[in-house]
């Protein structure tokens, strides 16, 4: 168990706790071997006697232990002392990118452009080592008060030992590539594609695709193209918005193939921002014929069933995919066997014929999938085949958003809480306006009426004023609520205990972030209710403490779960009184010396600032500090006594300026 105040590795001092994990808790700690703050990463206490989740812990420090780069938080140190696992890394004073997002609503061009350079340059420097991130997003870039972007939480990454990985590890769906969607190859391109979505956020202020499930959105990265961030700004230049797009290619062989290429790019678009330079591929140019190469040949030769399956289903998928693109392509597609029928002689290929006959299984095996799924729908739609009947085959639409010449439409939120209307309008891009109900029935926070209503059209960025529930009037109505309950918990208690098949259990929200908890409760068609903000001293900011309902408690579809979100910990204040006594520590120091001391506390805070040739200075008293610990750092200059060579010469001293750092920790008030 860790505790504040503990020293682990007899070197790090545990000073305070500044964040956690699905896996791990981060603290703020001292390192008294080399003087200086640190982070500590330490594995939770319910895992670390998990073998599986050990492992995973061992592989992040081992991976990023051998990145040493600016953009990159670097990894110092890493082990375990009585059963604690622990990862000791480089201590960042800044904010994640995803906040600062949040602040600006979205950023500058210039800035959204500096900042995935930066980015960029120390995915390259991964790369290059064969480690690939996989969970690129801007709650894993932070930004440091001096500006400085550095790359955090190698969590999923693994040295490779090959140029691809085959992983089922998807990162966040927001930003992950379709191969991690589908559970494919992930390699360096994958991050590519994870940084275009993060320059997309950044430049919008929107994530480019939204969905009700993990799932659906999962699945708009496969099959749906991304929309064109220019389309929400008209400030961003042809070149930037190319660079998105050609990042965020479904195919990883049409977006940039490394993070330098792209690095080349974003600094070009900097000095020319308006020229058309973007090189993207044309999809009707790629479908033409092209012979082999030799290395190809081989390449497809040498691959197992499995492999050749994979990418001929591929194949089928880009094909119907071009198909749809251009009409005249099956026209073009037979001019062009023509003229390139040599390509599928069986001396370069091989098992070509192999490859055909699985291609065209695979094509009849998507043809009847389909015809299938068309039946379905068709049934149902003309109450042949019925949907909602016990037994009945169900099918689940997942849409876009609906766009028209009119523009968008508005999400219906009567009757939702404030926070997901509100949510629900951000998704859709749409301002609001709240106005309060006083003398509505309906629970407080709720909203009794929108303006203009749901399912109607307005363009983007428009105001939609909705009308919000106080609670006063549900106050005075609630001695008959109270009736109509106790009646309710009556008749329940004489009928017989049932879990109907779609009812579902209260899942354990606390530990997890605001987001992710919503998005849990989205998935099992549960509602999010009041989050309520809270001081708590264990989880960090946006953590759940708490939920309304316990674990494990079964609840119908719909049923509404209260939050209680964490804000930091309360208010603390620190106190410092004592003497500064003289360097003594320091090289070469004499009394007497001139000496400039410096005494700052960790969050900047200067509390002295003078120079001195007189020690110890006495009679320091400061009070309301807001940070735990703080620095003394002494400069001054000596002169090195004289030294005989063995000659019996007489060098003389040099005079060089010194300085000693001091830490300090302050007393709670």
């Amino acid at each position: 168990m860790i505790k504040i105040g503990m020293m682990i590795g007899d070197r790090y001092e545990i000073l305070e706790k500044i964040g956690t994990g699905g896996m791990s808790d981060v603290y703020r700690a001292k390192d008294h071997k080399l003087n200086r703050p640190v982070a500590v990463k330490v594995l939770k206490q319910e895992f670390s006697e998990n073998d599986n989740f050990v492992s995973k812990f061992r592989v992040e420090a081992q991976a990023a232990a051998g990145l040493m780069h600016p953009n990159i938080v670097n990894v110092y140190d890493v082990g375990d002392e009585n059963g604690i696992h622990y990862i000791v890394m480089e201590l960042v004073d800044g904010i994640t990118l995803k906040r600062y997002i949040e602040k600006k609503s979205r950023l500058s061009v210039k800035e959204a452009v500096s900042i995935a350079i930066q980015v960029a340059m120390g995915l390259e420097a991964a790369h290059n080592n064969h480690i690939i991130h996989r969970d690129i997003k801007p709650q894993n870039i932070i930004i440091s008060k001096e500006g400085k972007v550095k790359v955090t939480d190698f969590g999923i990454a693994k040295a490779a030992t090959s140029n691809t990985i085959t992983s089922n590890v998807m990162g966040s769906v927001h930003y992950t590539s379709p191969e991690q969607a589908r559970g494919g190859y992930s390699d360096a391109k994958s991050d590519v594609y994870s940084l275009g979505i993060t320059l997309f956020e950044m430049l919008t202020g929107r994530l480019p695709f939204n969905g009700d499930t993990t799932v659906a959105i999962a699945i708009k990265h496969i099959q749906e193209e991304l929309p064109s961030p220019a389309e929400f700004s008209d400030e961003i230049p042809i070149s930037v918005e190319k660079i998105v797009m050609k990042c965020c290619q479904k195919s990883p062989d049409r977006r940039y193939q490394s993070a330098a290429e792209l690095i080349t790019d974003l600094k070009r678009s900097l000095i020319t921002p308006d020229e058309d330079f973007v090189n993207l591929v044309d999809p009707d140019e790629e479908s033409a014929t092209r012979v082999a190469t030799e290395a190809e040949a081989k390449s497809i030769n040498s691959m197992t069933d499995t492999e050749q399956m994979r990418l001929n289903a591929d194949v089928v998928r880009e094909y119907e995919s071009q198909k749809k693109r251009d009409q005249n392509y099956s026209k073009r597609r037979d001019e062009e066997f023509d003229d390139d029928e040599d390509m599928y002689d069986r001396r370069s290929y091989g098992d070509s014929e192999r490859i055909e006959k699985l291609t065209i299984a695979l094509a009849i095996i998507g043809a009847v999938l389909v015809g299938i799924i068309v039946i379905v729908l068709v049934g149902r739609h003309i109450g042949v085949l019925g949907g909602d009947e016990p037994g009945g085959l169900q099918t689940e639409a997942i849409t876009g958003e609906s766009n028209t010449e009119n523009g968008i439409q508005i999400p219906d939120v009567t009757g939702k809480s404030y926070v997901e209307a509100v949510t629900a309008l951000k998704d859709k891009n749409f301002k609001f306006e709240k106005i309060e109900d006083d003398n509505s029935t309906l629970a407080k926070n709720t909203v009794v009426s929108q303006e203009p209503a749901g399912g109607s059209f307005a363009e983007s960025g428009s105001v939609v004023k909705i009308t919000v529930s106080t609670g006063k009037g549900a106050e005075s109505s609630a001695p008959v609520a109270e009736s109509t309950a106790a009646e309710s918990e009556s008749s329940a208690d004489a009928s017989t205990t049932e879990v109907s098949s779609s009812q579902v259990a209260v899942p354990n929200l606390v530990g997890l972030s605001i987001d992710e908890a919503i998005a849990t409760l989205t998935e099992l068609g549960l509602v999010q209710g009041r989050v309520v903000d809270v001081n708590n001293d264990t989880y960090g900011v946006d953590v759940v403490t708490a939920q309304s309902k316990p674990v494990g408690t079964i609840v119908d579809p719909g049923t509404s779960i209260d939050i209680e979100k964490s804000i930091g910990p309360k208010s603390v204040s620190y106190s410092y009184s004592g003497d500064i006594a003289a360097p003594t520590e320091g090289p070469s120091y004499t009394d007497g010396v001139s000496v400039h001391v410096s005494f700052v506390t960790a969050d900047g805070t200067s509390l002295l600032d003078t120079t001195t040739a007189s020690f110890p200075i006495t009679g320091v008293v400061r009070t309301g500090l807001t940070s735990a610990t703080g620095v003394i750092t002494f400069t001054y200059t000596a002169t090195s006594p004289a030294t005989t060579d063995e000659a019996g010469n007489v060098i003389e001293g040099y005079t060089e300026e010194h300085t000693v750092t001091r830490a300090v920790t302050f007393t709670q008030e």
